[in-house]
């Protein structure tokens, strides 16, 4: 049965997660069984109970419990389900719900950049990238247009965070990904590195005079490529394009100089996806 629980005190620690902890704070935790992120909707919290990501606690308007939440919940057992009117909730939370209902969940290990991608053919990897809209709305791309696996250098943004989790619609629960070294230094020599010996080739995303286009015959038959995108303001670091075996681009009109990452992203993954 659901533990069905109207909020009466805004100050109750157990809302702590959803009210006051920012998500650092949810992200480090005391140990990774305190480490905590929240899901947002029920499309993208049924993807992550899919991956098996456990539950902790769920926020919801209280008409949801037996409207649009009701299959979530059945499917959470018996954790705590915190519900109140929207007016309250959004007092509560500082913002307005997007559709309702939150849940938080454990974060669990990780898994190894090796792991990910063995057996992959075609894999992102994504230096610096910073904004988490662009990171959701990139992994949205890669699960939709056939990326295998995602990687992150260790200064990108955190998958998992909200509004991640809810740009992505949740395939950031799908598409397998890793963290690309553990620290600033490891990329990208050490990272490259790790790139060649697993029998990829890799192509920066790069507005260069020596860059070939995206329907290159001869970059399309590569049969295990890594696709490197740049942080949103800079591109690529000088040093990733010059390690990286092809420097791409993609044609523009009308004076255009590029596209913003997520949009070339994209582009990227349609064209050079192993059909």
């Amino acid at each position: 049965m659901p533990d069905i629980r109207e909020i009466t005190d805004f100050s109750a620690p157990e809302l702590d997660i959803y009210a006051r902890l920012t998500e650092g704070q949810l992200r480090s935790g005391h140990s990774l069984d305190d480490a905590l992120f929240i899901a947002e909707s029920p499309k993208v919290i049924e993807r992550a109970l899919d991956a098996g990501y456990e539950p902790v606690s769920l926020l919801m308007e209280r008409k949801h419990v037996e409207g649009q939440a009701k299959d979530v919940i059945a499917r959470c057992g018996d954790i705590p389900v915190y519900t109140s009117s929207l007016d309250v909730l959004t007092q509560l939370t500082g913002f307005k719900l997007t559709r309702g209902v939150l849940c938080a969940m454990r974060r669990r290990p990780e898994p190894s950049a090796e792991e990910v991608c063995r057996g992959a053919r075609r894999i992102a990897v994504l230096e610096d990238i910073m904004n988490p809209t662009n990171l959701g709305a990139i992994f949205r791309s890669a699960a939709a247009l056939g990326m295998d696996a995602v990687l992150l250098t260790p200064a990108c943004s955190d998958p998992l965070y909200r509004r991640s989790v809810r740009v992505s619609m949740g395939t950031v629960f799908q598409v397998p990904w890793a963290h690309i070294g553990g620290e600033l230094t490891d990329w990208p020599e050490k990272g490259m590195a790790l790139l060649r010996a697993w029998g990829f080739r890799t192509a920066a995303m790069a507005l260069r005079d020596d860059s070939v286009s995206i329907d290159d015959p001869v970059l399309m038959a590569e049969d295990k490529l890594a696709l490197v995108l740049g942080t949103e303001g800079d591109g690529l670091s000088a040093r990733t394009i010059a390690d990286c075996d092809y420097t791409v681009r993609i044609p523009m009109s009308h004076g255009v100089d590029s596209l913003n990452v997520a949009a070339a992203s994209a582009v990227a993954f349609w064209q050079l996806s192993a059909k």
